[in-house]
């Protein structure tokens, strides 16, 4: 018994030794202080500072600095720096690439203008060592970019030109930092420049030119390893990181150029992004919060006034630093005071580079141990204030957002979108659920609706159970994505009538059908499943056929007829073409007349769509077909149609699938026919009397006509 509570106390000796025990502890800090700090309405990433702070060598000596923690520390790091750039939209980034060159400017000149004279003449420095600790004011991490990222605004201009800045900032410091090391070696010639100029070009022309086709090659030979996808990108990480760190930079901007290397091949609704976004947020990250923390050692300010006057100057320059090029940045672009804050708070927190520079100067010599104090305790506190004024600002921009919103955008509208995923062919589901997921506003409480139709007959209940057996693989596949799926099969007497029927059941508003197969001649005389939905539904549908993955497109090209945006589902479908843009990082290309044109254009600047929009005139209708020469194999084809009887129909539009199989065969390729409420708009006075069986009649026979005439062609 002695034995045994000996081996106990040899496992609870501080600090841990034991693996075990040791990830245990993490884990249930992880776990326990973002839901106790809740309550007192702190930030979560402040308690696992705090936490780092109690646990670490300079606190309770609970836990000490060792590998495990390093490592673990080091990837989560390198993953805030890697979403960051995954989940900069690069639409949006290229409109505000000059806004970012502005704030980039701002926040590195003015913390370095700053910074120097208070070193120098201030706490008297020498030289090296005052531009060294004031380039390392010009450096921020965006340690509070997951708050960001929680709130949903992380398209927000304010947060592109701050992540679009940092990598112009901290890229230019960790130059500096090079260049200084360089200096303080006496190796400042023209080898060093040569060396760095043609590593960092080499570096740069792998993962902007080698690395996405690469991706490209591997996620469409193994689209259906998903696991797989994971482990490629968490490799393509660190294999930048190390890249960059060969090419004379810190790993971190390996990390970031990786995110934007693919991300145009990651959606942000993806199960891909979900599941970087979930291993990183719940166990890496707030492994480098806490280890953070752990660098904190509070007894220095108990030192003497000299600790105390370093560390409040270094804090004081550095928040000053921030809140002008903050301040500037908003006063030449007219950004609400929100996004200022915004800025700030995303702009003001030090730790990853910071912790590089002052290491680095330090083993060098060039910095004394109270600058290396007096920054951990500028880390602290940046990241406490950085937090706090992040969410604040966050949850103000939310608000601003929510009380702007536009009529198209109206939130009781979003909050009741219902797609209805129709299946014929078991095959095809998956490529459509990926549209599905990617066009569900994520305000909408409903789920995502797969519906199977089992013919009337002897063996419908044997069907039903067959069918819903194959679909229910799919439920984890929009699991993976966070997003609800509820599963319907039903018996009609044909498919299009079930759809019809169940579409109008659950009052589904996008109905997102197959490609058609060939029909016989007996489907053509009786009416075709594809027109039957059609003239029984009168909700937006898009009819798709995807040859290869959604993110392997390059552009989206959309060919809308002569009065499109006459029809009243106009400008539903034109924000979902946006949405896809938008989560593929692609242009759209329209071609359409000059109304078209300026109706899309006007809808375009009062939504903010960020996705790239050009518009191409286009009038030949007669010979649509020529639009094929704009269309290249890696482009999406999207062709808007419409129903018979509305006003942006033509006879023109007839057989579409069997044509655009013909010219388009290598594109994907969708065909919308957008909303159209017609029963709202005629008279109860004129129910009794309708063309409609005339007209179906002579469709018949034009029909009949049509098919003989095919059958002799084959002849």
């Amino acid at each position: 018994m002695t034995d045994f509570f000996n081996h106990l106390l040899d496992e609870f000796r501080l600090p841990l030794t034991n693996p075990v025990l040791i990830f245990s502890l993490i884990l249930f800090i992880i776990l326990l202080s973002p839901i106790l700090l809740k309550k007192l309405n702190i930030p979560g990433i402040i308690g696992l500072i705090i936490s780092g702070v109690i646990i670490g060598p300079h606190g309770l000596n609970i836990l000490a600095k060792n590998s495990a923690v390093d490592l673990f520390s080091t990837i989560g790091l390198l993953y805030i720096m890697f979403i960051a750039g995954l989940e900069l939209d690069m639409n949006e980034f290229k409109v505000n690439r000059n806004k970012s060159l502005v704030f980039g400017f701002f926040t590195f000149i003015l913390p370095l203008s700053i910074g120097f004279p208070a070193c120098y003449y201030f706490l008297g420095y020498n030289f090296n060592t005052s531009f060294l600790t004031a380039s390392m004011f010009a450096t921020h991490t965006l340690i509070a970019y997951p708050i960001v990222s929680k709130l949903g605004i992380s398209k927000n201009p304010a947060v592109a030109i701050t992540v679009g800045g940092t990598i112009l900032t901290d890229t230019a410091v960790l130059i500096i930092l090079a260049i200084i090391m360089g200096n303080n070696q006496g190796n400042l010639n023209m080898d060093f420049w040569i060396r760095l100029g043609v590593s960092l070009a080499i570096f740069t022309a792998i993962m902007f030119l080698i690395i996405p086709r690469i991706a490209k090659w591997f996620f469409r030979k193994l689209e259906s390893e998903k696991h797989s996808h994971y482990i490629f990108v968490l490799s393509v990480v660190f294999f930048a990181a190390f890249l960059a760190q060969v090419a004379g930079v810190e790993p971190i901007i390996g990390a970031f150029v990786a995110g934007l290397a693919l991300n145009k091949l990651i959606p942000s609704s993806s199960a891909l992004m979900n599941r970087i976004e979930f291993i990183g947020n719940s166990l890496f990250i707030p492994f480098f919060l806490i280890s953070v923390g752990m660098l904190v050692d509070i007894k220095i300010l108990l030192k003497g006034p000299g600790a105390l006057i370093v560390a409040a100057t270094l804090t004081a320059v550095a928040l000053f630093g921030k809140w002008f090029a903050a301040l500037f940045t908003q006063l030449i672009f007219k950004y609400s005071k929100g996004q200022r804050q915004l800025i700030f708070g995303l702009s003001s927190a030090h730790a990853a580079a910071t912790l590089a520079i002052i290491l680095v100067g330090f083993k060098a010599g060039i910095i004394d141990e109270n600058i290396l104090n007096g920054t951990i305790i500028l880390i602290l506190i940046t990241c406490l204030i950085a937090s706090f004024v992040t969410e604040k600002a966050g949850k103000k921009i939310v608000l601003e957002t929510t009380d702007n919103i536009t009529d198209m955008q109206n939130t009781s509208a979003l909050n009741i979108e219902h797609i209805l995923l129709a299946v014929e062919d078991i095959k095809n589901v998956e490529k459509l659920l990926e549209l599905s997921v990617l066009l569900k506003t994520k305000k909408s409480v409903n789920p995502i609706s797969i519906l199977s139709v089992v013919s009337n007959n002897a063996e419908a209940e044997k069907n039903i159970l067959k069918a819903r057996t194959k679909l229910k693989e799919f439920i984890d596949q929009a699991a993976a994505t966070e997003t609800s799926v509820n599963l319907i099969t039903t018996i009609d007497h044909n498919i299009a009538s079930g759809i019809s029927r169940v579409s109008k059941e659950i009052m589904a508003n996008i109905i997102i059908l197959g490609w058609p197969q060939r029909s016989d001649i007996f489907e053509k005389i009786i009416g075709e499943k594809i027109d039957t939905i059609l003239n029984n539904t009168d909700k937006t549908t898009f009819l798709c056929d995807f040859e290869k993955p959604l993110v392997l497109n390059k552009k989206i090209v959309v060919a809308v007829p002569p009065l499109a945006e006459r029809e009243q589902g106009f400008e539903h479908w034109l924000s979902k073409i946006a949405t896809i843009a938008q989560e593929l990082t692609i242009p759209i290309e329209f071609h359409c007349n000059s109304n078209t044109k300026y109706a899309i254009e006007k809808i375009s600047k009062l939504v903010k769509f960020s996705a790239e929009i050009i518009t191409i005139d286009f009038d030949d209708w007669e010979d649509f077909i020529i639009v094929a020469r704009y269309v290249h194999e890696d482009d999406l084809f999207v062709l808007v149609s419409a129903r018979k009887g509305s006003v942006s129909y033509m006879n023109l539009l007839d057989g579409l699938p069997l044509k655009l199989g013909k010219y388009f065969t290598a594109n994907s390729k969708i065909i919308i026919y957008p909303q159209q409420n017609v029963n709202e708009y005629i008279d109860d006075n004129y129910d009794e009397f309708s063309t409609e069986p005339l007209t179906r009649g002579i469709e018949a026979v034009q029909k009949i006509g049509k098919g003989i005439a095919n059958i002799f062609k084959k002849e």
